[in-house]
């Protein structure tokens, strides 16, 4: 599961004219720099009239989501709709998952696929984009801001001029692992056998609709902890729930750690894992953080 090839700038098959962005939903299927199809929703903002809340104004957010989920799954819907309010909302299905095409790398060439989505925010003409990442998702929006960054990081990977109108203004990871291969928790284990064995991969196809590469990582990408220290300077939020039944709370704690002063750590009481057991007021929180930190 090495990099993809750089270079090749991902368009939307569908260019809206200027009523259709600013107040009608749109699908469509996006191009990814190493050629999946990735299906994908535009949702523009609700307007809210709210003193106290920032001002939705050029923002969209680009959400990411966890393993096995997909555009039209009811936990993803209901956290667009919590954003809305915020700004508009750019939701994809990961490759392998849903109607998107390909194979899940499970984190990997992932960074693609958000790469693209991103790139179509901006077509639309937001100038300000926050990513927020759901527990694979949140992996994925933490190594995204690292290549896709200032830093040059990614430069080997996806090259330079990849980078393009790809990059993030702010960065939301909720519930996601600092690390690789980590098996510490039944779910995890669970998680692994899905994965790594044949048939774990068939009961996915079948009965998660998630379609899982059979070859492992080559190279072993960089992981999320590896990635936090090159995202600065853009904004960073780590969420994360202290009854997580995947991931404990030393993963986030680890991702804070290495994001040192730069990056914020909320840790949620009472909350579990990703975007099911995200609430709506933490998502409302998080859309508040996001339109005063993007830009």
């Amino acid at each position: 599961m090495g990099a993809g090839t750089a270079g090749h700038v991902a368009r939307s098959t569908v260019r809206p004219n200027s009523e259709t962005t600013r107040r009608t939903p749109m699908r469509t299927f996006l191009h990814t720099d190493d050629g999946v199809t990735i299906d994908s929703v535009y949702d523009p903002a609700v307007v809210v009239y709210d003193a106290s809340r920032p001002s939705a104004g050029d923002l969209a957010f680009v959400v990411a989501h966890g393993f096995t989920g997909d555009v039209d799954k009811p936990h993803v819907r209901r956290v667009a709709e919590a954003l809305a309010p915020h700004g508009a909302v750019v939701t994809f299905s990961f490759r392998g998952h849903g109607a998107s095409g390909g194979r899940s790398t499970v984190g990997d060439r992932e960074v693609l696929d958000l790469a693209a989505a991103v790139r179509w925010a901006r077509e639309l003409g937001h100038t300000r984009v926050a990513t927020v990442g759901f527990s694979m998702g949140g992996s994925v929006v933490l190594r995204h801001a690292a290549l896709y960054g200032r830093s040059g990081v990614g430069d080997a990977e996806i090259g330079s001029s990849g980078r393009d109108g790809a990059g993030a203004d702010a960065v939301v990871s909720v519930s996601a692992p600092a690390r690789w291969y980590y098996r510490g928790t039944p779910r995890m284990r669970r998680l692994h056998w899905l994965v790594t064995r044949p048939e774990g991969r068939l009961v996915s196809r079948y009965g998660l609709r998630t379609r899982i590469h059979h070859r492992g990582w080559d190279p072993v990408p960089m992981s999320p902890v590896q990635a936090v220290p090159h995202i600065a300077p853009t904004p960073l939020l780590i969420v994360h729930g202290d009854i997580d039944g995947y991931f404990p709370l030393d993963h986030p704690r680890m991702l804070a750690d290495a994001a040192g002063d730069h990056g914020e750590l909320w840790l949620e009481p009472g909350m579990g894992h990703a975007e099911h057991a995200a609430a709506d007021d933490l998502l409302a929180r998080i859309g508040d953080w996001a339109a005063g930190r993007a830009g």
